[in-house]
């Protein structure tokens, strides 16, 4: 069989590339190891019957706002994706039961922030609008191909614009940790941890470079577009995507393992599956995988230098994730007002709660207080359960991927360090011990808990190393430029016809698409 190109690997970011090759008139193949397409977009029902639960990614607020949607969105829309948004994106519930809800009104979010403490609504307004006015620049390094004519048009304009020295004052701003960011803009505690733990969904600490910068634009996000998810289950966007791809002529399959990306004369000409079916590309092989799946696996050894396998051998991974799911026989019954209708809630003592579980996980410890991420989709799509049922979605961003030991010192970790049933059941049960505090009744209303932990991630999508739901760690010396490697250029590899994108390439993690979008619009 030939096709023009092969796309291994059918996530976000593979879909988001097959679908834009596809419409203009390519004939792609996109191949899938599990025998579901998606990648981390998944939906099933996993803890009881009637309860649809998105297993992975859920929200789609990075999607929604992509230059991948502005050119997809019609046509997906027509293929039947359709989104439930929500005016009350975030909040954050305090161990004292103190909470804050982040609303898609600006003036709204001024005047609460303003109430808390005198100034605050004053600063949201100026950081939010900072990102707003600077959108073309920031927006632009975050999704656009760094080594490009245009990202090199986009500073020189900017440099003409600001002056060379404000440019640069203004990309060092950029590298601010989160921390500094929230404590020289916001002096409320609790202003202040409602966007700590959002620095842990880009892959970064409070303490990380940049993560001040990636605080403020997930705030504008936020409040700008929602956390909307997908009617019915994450699910419904691949159909959307398999629908729209065979409508131009394109293929997915799954229960496909791609074993070898086949090499001639140093250009990529196909591949081998474990079955040893060959497939021909005449035009490229495009790979949504890490660094390790790409060198370690897929491209014969032959075909790599000493250089490359060095740096695929020093590439980092980043925190474990670990995901828990309740089916619940009523939505939660939260004993704080307010949060009901919010998308997705966290639990934590608070900035310094978030840099604590960081470094406790960082050095393979099970956190004593982790940021519990708490998602509520009957809240925004009641099709997701029964009638009058409620359904947790939980997120556990600071999960050690191999164990040391255990923070608050209560459960005991294997001398191995990995990870077992009985290890991630007593973990949950401590998540679930905090739950109860904050929510009436909640032991009486589980109907049913499934939980996985950072090795059951990796076993159903092995782009998860360890569970980093990342594609590697987002320090600054493995991003931008530097993604995934220091001699990276934009998606090619030293092999012509061999693309690498998903969450190990720029612009990173995240359900954007932007790498499969970035690589598509390079590719002629």
């Amino acid at each position: 069989m030939a096709v023009d190109y092969v796309v291994v690997g059918s996530g976000i970011n593979g879909l988001t590339c097959a679908a834009l090759l596809a419409r203009r008139g390519k004939r792609v193949l996109v191949l899938e190891r599990e025998s579901v397409a998606g990648g981390c977009m998944r939906t099933a029902e996993i803890t009881a019957p009637g309860y649809l639960h998105d297993v992975m990614a859920t929200t789609f607020v990075l999607f929604i706002t992509s230059p991948a949607f502005a050119e997809l969105g019609a046509e997906l829309t027509a293929h039947g994706l359709e989104f439930a948004p929500t005016s009350h994106p975030t909040a954050v519930l305090m161990p004292d039961g103190r909470n804050l809800v982040l609303t898609t009104d600006r003036q709204a979010n001024v005047a609460r922030f303003e109430a808390l403490s005198p100034g605050d609504g004053a600063a949201h307004a100026r950081e939010v609008g900072t990102v707003e006015r600077d959108a073309e620049l920031v927006f632009g390094l975050l999704g656009g191909s760094l080594w490009s004519r245009p990202t090199a048009q986009l500073l020189m304009r900017e440099a003409w614009r600001r002056r060379p020295r404000a440019l640069a004052a203004r990309l060092g701003e950029a590298m601010r940790s989160g921390r500094t960011w929230l404590e020289t803009s916001y002096q409320s505690e609790l202003t202040r941890a409602l966007f700590a733990p959002w620095v842990l969904h880009a892959g970064l600490g409070p303490e990380s470079a940049f993560s001040g910068e990636m605080a403020r634009v997930i705030a504008f996000a936020l409040e700008a577009a929602g956390a909307p998810i997908v009617k019915g289950g994450a699910a419904n966007a691949v159909k959307a995507f398999e629908s729209l791809i065979k409508a131009h002529g394109g293929e997915i399959r799954t229960a496909c393992d791609v074993a070898e990306v086949l090499v001639e004369g140093g250009r990529a000409t196909g591949v081998r599956l474990a079955d040893g079916t060959r497939i021909e590309a005449g035009e490229g092989v495009v790979c949504s995988v890490t660094p390790t799946q790409l060198y370690e696996r897929l491209v014969p050894a032959s075909n790599i230098d000493a250089a490359t396998r060095s740096r695929t051998a020093a590439y980092r991974y980043g925190k474990g994730n670990m995901q828990m799911h309740y089916a619940l026989k009523h939505p939660p019954r939260w004993k704080a007002g307010g949060l009901d209708k919010v998308a997705l809630i966290h639990l934590t003592p608070g900035l310094d709660g978030v840099s604590k579980a960081v470094n406790e996980c960082e050095r393979g410890m099970l956190p004593e207080t982790p940021t519990i991420c708490v998602g509520q989709p009957h809240a925004l799509d009641p099709s997701r359960c029964p009638e009058g049922a409620g359904i947790l979605w939980l997120q556990l961003p600071e999960t050690p991927r191999i164990l040391k030991g255990d923070a608050a010192d209560t459960i005991e970790t294997p001398a191995d360090g990995r990870w077992t049933e009985p290890l991630r059941e007593a973990y949950a049960d401590r998540v679930e011990a905090i739950l109860s505090n904050h929510i009436d009744g909640f032991a009486e209303s589980i109907v049913a808990r499934t939980s996985y932990s950072p090795a059951d991630l990796e076993a159903m999508n092995m782009n998860l190393v360890g569970g980093d739901p990342y594609g590697g760690s987002a320090a600054l010396d493995q991003f931008f430029i530097w993604r995934p490697f220091a001699t990276s250029r934009n998606h090619t590899t030293a092999i012509r016809g061999l693309y690498q994108i998903g969450a190990s390439t720029h612009p990173g993690p995240g359900l954007g698409g932007g790498s499969g979008f970035a690589l598509a619009k390079a590719l002629r």
